[in-house]
């Protein structure tokens, strides 16, 4: 495909009378969105970063890169889950097509686009659109860097439970249960034979052993609604100041906290390393000198091996203790001076401070990102195309953090709701206003009334009418 550039796209305003096209005021929030994005040359970027994977003249004109990552982005600010619903939306919207300049006459991108071009580009390049939108935080001084917070959620991938095959042979789950059946000499000739015989055998459903057709690198998990499903992991680590996500891996759904945590620590002290020469327009380095020198986290990410590697990267750990009773610490000296002096760091007034911040800085991020972002669940396969996603969409929730601290509010709705709160306000003061005016009003007549009657004689008789003899 030859690679088109927003400076290619930009076109001349119609010479006609357009009065009876529709038009669209635009959101406001997608206005500022483009003038921070264009402030920071966005556009050439992209351009830059993606020219090796298109053909300067040869093929169809595709999807400019910056219009690309604006398109993926949406589905954060939009809270939709899936391509197909982003390009539905996209058609249906005008603020939308001039958030990503689409004229009216012009066919906006279909869901088979959109999916071409996520996979023509590789995650490396994707991890760098994430890493500039990170400099841009960086010279906001939204990026301290000292104290990361790391967690994990997992996903449901795009894959099903009924149509797993084992590893070895490629049989499918009920082919399995008939070859059991006849090993152990049962009888079982239908379907619902099998499957009470299924209910009463000993199980496990082992990663080593399924798999899905359609999705390999997905794994079985427990997801936190109970289910049993594939799945993949997503690890964050987040700035404990600002709540920016300086880092995103990327792992199987049953990969254990314990084992993943060291590589996001690394990935994430890598990009503070690469933040620590940028300067806010004040002339300040807002980024650590030091780089990442403390690391907080659950309980779930506590083991010996994991303070220990911790301690051993010069990183000082808060890291939540389950209660386990009695250890035993014989041969095992530096892992007992891990874990105690991460105890008593987590004891300590600081280390409460920072438990009690994890929800602030942490858990909101993956409801921005999950819940109300719309990746509630995953509807592309493979790890690499999982990957993208996930960069993207904490790279959508870092321009929300941006964008909320130069303007007020990280997403449209967001802005929408202020505006109606501030409309309620004005209305809510003019009703008082309105209130109190009608209050005065009362309060005078009743003063003209009563003015009027001591005016009277008392020896008036409104029965009569006349002054008594």
């Amino acid at each position: 495909m030859a690679m088109g550039t927003r400076k290619k796209r930009q076109r001349q305003e119609a010479l006609w009378y357009g009065g009876e096209l529709p038009t669209a005021p635009g959101h406001p929030f997608y206005k500022r969105l483009n003038e921070v994005l264009d402030a920071a040359k966005f556009d050439p970027f992209c351009e830059t970063s993606c020219a090796s994977f298109y053909h300067q003249k040869l093929g169809r004109p595709s999807l400019p890169p910056g219009q690309y990552f604006r398109i993926m982005m949406i589905g954060f600010f939009e809270g939709l889950d899936s391509e197909r619903g982003i390009a539905w939306r996209i058609a249906d919207s005008l603020t939308l097509r001039q958030f990503l300049s689409i004229g009216l006459d012009e066919k906006t991108p279909d869901h088979v686009t959109i999916s071409r071009t996520r996979r023509l580009i590789d995650s490396e390049t994707h991890q760098r659109i994430f890493s500039f939108v990170l400099e841009q935080l960086a010279r906001a001084g939204l990026i301290k860097g000292k104290t990361i917070g790391v967690d994990s959620t997992t996903l449901e991938a795009n894959a099903a439970m009924k149509s797993i095959v084992r590893r070895d042979t490629g049989e499918n789950y009920m082919t399995y249960l008939k070859r059991l059946a006849e090993a152990e000499g049962i009888i079982a000739k239908d379907t619902p034979a099998l499957l009470r015989m299924d209910r009463k055998r000993k199980k496990k459903t082992s990663n080593d052993d399924w798999k899905s057709p359609s999705d390999e690198e997905a794994e079985v998990t427990k997801l936190k609604d109970g289910r049993t499903a594939f799945a993949y992991k997503a690890e964050n680590a987040v700035d404990m100041e600002t709540g920016a996500i300086v880092a995103v891996t990327t792992h199987g759904g049953a990969a254990a906290d314990t084992s993943t945590v060291q590589e996001t620590v690394i990935d994430a002290a890598l990009a503070v390393a690469d933040l620590i020469a940028e300067k806010t327009p004040e002339g300040k380095y807002e980024v650590h000198p030091d780089g990442v020198r403390e690391v907080v986290a659950d309980k779930g990410y506590h083991s010996n091996e994991v303070l220990l590697g911790l301690t051993e990267m010069s990183v000082r750990t808060y890291i939540a203790e389950p209660d386990r009773g009695p250890r035993n610490w014989a041969g095992k000296t530096a892992e007992k001076a891990a874990v105690y002096d991460n105890r008593r760091r987590i004891l300590g007034d600081r280390g409460k401070t920072l438990q009690r911040q994890r929800g602030e800085r942490i858990e909101r991020n993956f409801a921005h990102q999950f819940d109300t972002g719309g990746l509630d669940r995953l509807y592309v396969r493979g790890k690499d195309n999982v990957r993208k996603k996930f960069l993207l969409q904490a790279a959508a929730c870092n321009l929300a953090l941006l964008m909320r601290l130069r303007h007020g509010s990280g997403k449209p709705r967001a802005g929408h709701d202020k505006a109606v709160d501030a409309l309620l306000m004005i209305l809510s003061v003019m009703k008082a206003v309105v209130d109190h005016f009608l209050s005065c009003s009362a309060h005078s007549d009743d003063e003209i009334r009563v003015s009027s009657r001591s005016r009277r004689s008392p020896h008036f008789s409104a029965s009569a009418g006349k002054h008594p003899v």
